[in-house]
């Protein structure tokens, strides 16, 4: 799975990309380093990064900024970001704006190379090649199990990540059934999340700006109070 996948690891600390283009160029990564958001941007024009590991906090265009940069226009590409122990309020912000994972400093290389994988892994599933027409409604939208993608009622993409698609689907193998952060979390293959942080609740609060009539009286993925978040069909 590593064998030509290409990172950028974006980091104002020349240490941390060094250690990273050695760790990850020995694993069969092929590893670019920008020490900026300025310095990343051109290196997009040149080639496209399977995943790209983002320092949240950097001097001038912080990795925020870059990370909506990136979602706004390359959405298939994996985002992990780089955050410090205390930066809850920037991990939140990241996951809401369409982060797929983040891992605080200092980090372990062996976990930051697990999160990578599974990444790349969701990313993978969520590319087939074959099209096939058969499609779930759910809301005002559209979702397409096979093909790993969401379409609008006009028939245009609506941009997801991979974790993205993996509660929508859970969701729709599971209609009018009420299910528990850790059901999800079992369901969705992501027994890495935390069932006491806000990442389920982040990601389904972005998930119906974009399938519900309004997401702020949702009637598509419906609030369980006491228990969790049902799809109801």
């Amino acid at each position: 799975m590593t064998e030509g996948t290409s990172l950028l690891v974006v980091d104002d600390e020349p240490e941390i990309c060094e250690i990273l283009l050695e760790y990850f160029g020995q694993q069969g990564f092929i590893v670019l380093s920008a020490y900026s958001a300025e310095q990343a941007r051109p290196l997009f024009n040149k080639k496209v990064p399977d995943l790209v590991i983002l320092d949240i906090r950097m001097p001038g265009e912080d990795g925020l900024s870059l990370a909506r940069w990136l979602r706004d226009t390359h959405p298939n590409v994996g985002i992990i970001m780089l955050t410090t122990a205390a930066d809850v309020v920037d991990r939140v912000v990241g996951l809401e704006i369409g982060a797929d994972d983040y891992v605080a400093k200092p980090f372990d290389l062996r976990e930051l190379l697990a999160r990578v994988k599974s990444v790349i892994r969701r990313r993978h599933q969520a590319d087939p090649t074959e099209i096939t027409e058969g499609r779930i409604r759910i809301g005002v939208c559209e979702l397409d199990l096979d093909m790993h993608k969401l379409f609008d009622a006009s028939g245009h993409e609506v941009p997801i990540t991979a974790m993205e698609f993996d509660l929508l689907r859970v969701f729709t193998e599971h209609p009018n059934r009420a299910l528990n952060r850790d059901q999800i979390m079992e369901l969705a293959h992501h027994r890495d999340w935390d069932v006491y942080d806000r990442s389920i609740d982040l990601r389904i609060m972005r998930l119906r700006r974009k399938i519900e009539r309004n997401p702020e009286k949702p009637d598509t993925i419906k609030t369980v109070r006491g228990v969790g978040y049902m799809f109801v069909q």
